[in-house]
């Protein structure tokens, strides 16, 4: 029975560790904060929000969204912010221009080529004339199939 309480001990300053308390004037802007960093990209961990992320970047993005939120300022100047420091890539949904064109129509450029690929191929296949064998040829067809299954 002691065993796990000392566990415990020992666990609990980590545990408490691991999680940020953050005061908010009122819940709008801690919604806001939440979404925010859910919503954009941990620049270290790549595959991770904010939200999610444990890195040191990540933590001081943190920050940053949150001072942002608490001076009153909207989110879109909190995200402004991010992207003129770290560029588009810190978004999960990046904005539709130029330099972003491929991102948004390469998925649908690889499965269009994938479906005429396949087309192409089924349409060659189909069109492969079959070829007629004399009787010779066809015996001798035959004496090989039986040769084959033994």
């Amino acid at each position: 029975m002691i065993r796990p309480l000392i566990l415990l001990f020992w666990l609990l300053p980590l545990i408490a560790a691991a999680v940020e308390v953050r005061e908010f004037d009122d819940t709008a802007k801690q919604e806001r904060y939440e979404r925010l960093i859910g919503e954009l990209r941990c620049l270290v961990c790549q595959n991770q929000s904010l939200a999610d992320s444990d890195a040191d970047l990540a933590k001081d993005l943190r920050d940053e969204v949150y001072d942002i939120i608490q001076s009153g300022r909207s989110e879109e100047e909190a995200i402004r912010f991010l992207t003129d420091r770290y560029g588009d890539f810190v978004l999960y949904r990046p904005p539709l221009k130029s330099v972003t064109l491929l991102l948004w129509g390469g998925p649908l450029l690889i499965l269009l080529s994938g479906i005429v690929f396949i087309w192409n191929q089924v349409k060659r296949r189909s069109s492969v004339a079959r070829i007629d064998l004399t009787e010779e040829e066809q015996q001798r067809l035959e004496r090989l199939k039986r040769n084959l299954e033994g």
